[in-house]
Formats: structure tokens, C-alpha cells, sequence
């Protein structure tokens, strides 16, 4: 395929045949990236030069935004047109970006099958089981031969979105088994499908959180899992590259949410929105570095009479913050597989506190020996040696239970763990290593 640059999607977009040649080459995916920053005509262009079913692919790859940009150059009948070449998991994902006026529009103008499908799927939270499910799924009953079910297969194998796995029915469309289709095209023609299905399916109800479905699929190597409701019949299914998608959006959101970030923004976010969405953070990372400053103020006198404290002192800081970082890291990842309790979990407690001494006594033996060659003070050394495990340990102590805490308050720990974490050790920090400085002042006096 061709490698996209600025300069070939410029001239291909000087007419409708370069463009559509130019089409061929490229991966609607690299193409929907590549258009993301093009003008208002020039998008519309390509809405009009291509035909239903490219441009349906080129809004599947698109992200949320470009969708929408995509979606205001065509008429509400081309769309409905556009929709007969995609899954209704991505149609409602693009319906319910819509303004409410046109969101009936659309719906209004569809067939009854599927109004209701969609609505039914539009009930659904964005981030939810329901709300990544598609309905593009073969459903077999238990009592047909596999020839039924083959032939079944032929009729909606180009409407459904997953033929791997079918899945088993009884009359009242409870899930009651799956089966893969190479068992099918192994076993007799005339075999009943209750003989060769598997009755034990993972199955998940729509309300669960897509975090929690994505953990399913991974844990048990799933291409797709099926959706049922309360009594057990069959809603729909989510398919891998959903919970691909999923997988991603959850880690970006995570890692912007530790920096303290809105995953909401981008690039191209105004700057109102970057103000609104990044000022609440600052302001409240502004209020926990005033605990440290008044733990420094505390001892105030004591840095007076030994200048070199307020030189070494952020050595011993910094260290464990980056330790508890470390540290909350693995346990917001760990977090975010499966469900961690303090309970089932004390050893793994014990081991962070154990590292953290081991972690805290190297890097103190080097910071203390280079701090004894800098100020020619035993005690000084001893004390940063003395500082730094003590505050590893808070720093092991604080990334360990801060997440842990904070999911069982049912917060999202990677919104919150860093401004914890780092709050204990910049305080305590401070406050051991001062603390110990205040205890031998009178080997530290005339530094």
C-alpha cells in the first residue's frame, strides 16, 4: 500500500479520477488519519467523488470528530444509503454523536428492523457492554443437523460481522451454547449441533463496564462474546477488534488521567476547553505542594543553620516519587485486569515495602558517599542514607495502597493515585529528612 504524505493526497485531490486511483492504493484507515486536518471543501469533495460503500470504510476508520465532519456533507437519505455497508455498532456509535434533531431524522427514515435495533442499542451507555455490542451475529438452535446450520451460514454469512463462532438457541432465544465452525465442517452432515456445541459460554450482561469485558477477552483468548440479558437470551456480541479499540482508548485515557490530563483533549481543542479541562488538576496539585511547603516551613530554623539541607533535601523527594510512581503504576495496571484485594494480596505488600528498602539503601549508600565528598559531614551523610529508605518506604507504602483505596471508593485510580502518592512523599519526605536533621543539628552546625 502507499505511504500517505501531504503532498500525494494534495494532488489527488485536484480532481474526482486521481483521487478515486489514488484511493485504491491507500488504506482507508492511513487515508481517514492523513484528511483529519484538510478543509471543509476538501472533505466534501471526497464525500461526493466517493461511492457508498468507500466511504462507509473510510467512517468506520474515522475517528469521533472527523465522523461527524464526514457526516454533515451527506444528506440523511445517502447516509441511511452509506449505513446499508456497515455494522449497527459503528452506525449508533456515529447516530449518537448527532445532534438530537437529526439523530431522529435518521432514525425516522430507517426501515421498523431496524429503528428498532438501533434504539435498542442507543439505550445503552457509550462505554458499556450494550454499548459496544453489534447485532451482526448467527444464532443456530441446538436441534438442527449441520447441514441446517451450514446452510443458515450461507444465507447471513455477508450480514454478520463474526462466522467463527456461532452461537447456540433454544425457541426462547436463551443462550444455551456455542460452537466453532471448524468442528461444523468436521462432523457429519446429518449430526445434531447439541452433540458438538460447547455448553459453557462466557457470556456478559450489557450494563458491564467495558473495562471489565475487555479483561474477559483476554483472559480467556476470545474473539467475540456474547451479550445477554437477565434471563439469558441473546442481545448481541462483541467482537475482538471492539475490544482492541477498547484496550487503547482505556490506556490513553489512563495515562492522561495520571499526568492529569482530560482525554477529551487534543491538538485541536480550543483554548477555553484546554483551560477548563486542565486548570482543576493544577489547582488542586497546587494545594497538596503547599502541605510540603509547610512541612519545609516547620523547620524552618533547622535549614537556617545547616544551608546545605535545602540542597540535598529534594534529593531524597524526588526518589520516592519516583519510586511511588513505580510503584502505583504496577498496581493501576494490575487494577485495571482484575480486581485486587489488600486481603489476597498482603504478600505482594510485603515484597513493595522489602524493595523499597533494598531500592532505598542503594541509592542511599550513593547519595550519601557523593553528599559526604560535597560537605566533608558524616552525619549529613548518614542522615540522607537514614532519609532515603524511610521514604522509599512511604513512597512502596502510599503506590501500593493509594490505588487500592481509591478503586474501593470506586474512583478511578489513575485519575487521582499520582497527586496522592506523590503528596505522601513530598510531605514525609520533607518531614524524615528534616526530622533527622533537627536530631543531629549539633553535628551539623557551622555547614
Amino acid at each position: 500500500m502507499e505511504k500517505i504524505t501531504q503532498e500525494k493526497l494534495q494532488d489527488a485531490l485536484q480532481n474526482q479520477d486521481s483521487f478515486l486511483a489514488f484511493y485504491v492504493d491507500v488504506e482507508p484507515v492511513d487515508l481517514a488519519l492523513a484528511i483529519e486536518n484538510l478543509d471543509d471543501d476538501d472533505i466534501q469533495k471526497i464525500c461526493q467523488w466517493l461511492e457508498d460503500e468507500p466511504l462507509s470504510e473510510l467512517i468506520e476508520d474515522a475517528d469521533d470528530d472527523l465522523r461527524l465532519r464526514l457526516s454533515s456533507f451527506i444528506d440523511d437519505h445517502r447516509l441511511l444509503s452509506v449505513f446499508n455497508f456497515m455494522q449497527k455498532d459503528d452506525i449508533v456509535d456515529i447516530i449518537g454523536d448527532l445532534p438530537t434533531g437529526r439523530k431522529k431524522a435518521l432514525i425516522n427514515l430507517m426501515r421498523s428492523g431496524d429503528q428498532k435495533i438501533i434504539k435498542e442499542l442507543l439505550k445503552y451507555p457509550e462505554e458499556s457492554a450494550g454499548g459496544i455490542m453489534t447485532t451482526s451475529y448467527i444464532a443456530i438452535k441446538a436441534n438442527w443437523t449441520v447441514a441446517q446450520s451450514l446452510q443458515r451460514i450461507r444465507e447471513i454469512a455477508d450480514k454478520s460481522e463474526v462466522i467463527e463462532t456461532l452461537y447456540v438457541i433454544d425457541d426462547t432465544k436463551r443462550l444455551i451454547g456455542e460452537v466453532d465452525l471448524r468442528n461444523m465442517l468436521g462432523a457429519q452432515k446429518a449430526q445434531r449441533i447439541s452433540t458438538i456445541m460447547d455448553d459453557s459460554v462466557i457470556s456478559v450482561q450489557p450494563e458491564v463496564d467495558q473495562e471489565q469485558v475487555a479483561r474477559l477477552v483476554s483472559r480467556y483468548d476470545l474473539t467475540s462474546i456474547p451479550v445477554v440479558n437477565k434471563r439469558g437470551a441473546i442481545l448481541g456480541i462483541i467482537t475482538v477488534d471492539d475490544v482492541i479499540d477498547v484496550i487503547v482508548e482505556e490506556y490513553e485515557e489512563d495515562m492522561l488521567q495520571m499526568a492529569g490530563v482530560n482525554r477529551e483533549e487534543d491538538l485541536s481543542s480550543t483554548l477555553s476547553e484546554s483551560i477548563r479541562m486542565r486548570l482543576p488538576w493544577l489547582m488542586v496539585n497546587l494545594l497538596t505542594a503547599f502541605l510540603a511547603s509547610f512541612t519545609v516551613k516547620m523547620f524552618q530554623n533547622t535549614i537556617e543553620q545547616v544551608v546545605a539541607l535545602s540542597a540535598t533535601m529534594t534529593i531524597v523527594t524526588g526518589m520516592g516519587g519516583n519510586a511511588g510512581t513505580q510503584t502505583m503504576s504496577i498496581l493501576v495496571r494490575e487494577l485495571a485486569k482484575r480486581e485486587i484485594s489488600l486481603k489476597e494480596n498482603w504478600k505482594a505488600l510485603v515484597k513493595e515495602l522489602l524493595l523499597s528498602v533494598v531500592d532505598g539503601a542503594a541509592t542511599g549508600i550513593v547519595t550519601a558517599i557523593i553528599v559526604y565528598f560535597m560537605y566533608g559531614n558524616f552525619y549529613l551523610a548518614l542522615i540522607i542514607f537514614i532519609a532515603m529508605i524511610g521514604n522509599l518506604l512511604v513512597s512502596g507504602l502510599f503506590g501500593f495502597l493509594v490505588p487500592l483505596g481509591l478503586k474501593k471508593l470506586h474512583a478511578d485510580p489513575a485519575i487521582s493515585s499520582t497527586i496522592f502518592v506523590t503528596t505522601a512523599t513530598d510531605v514525609l519526605g520533607f518531614f524524615i529528612f528534616l526530622g533527622l536533621a533537627k536530631l543531629f543539628i549539633s553535628h551539623l552546625a557551622g555547614m
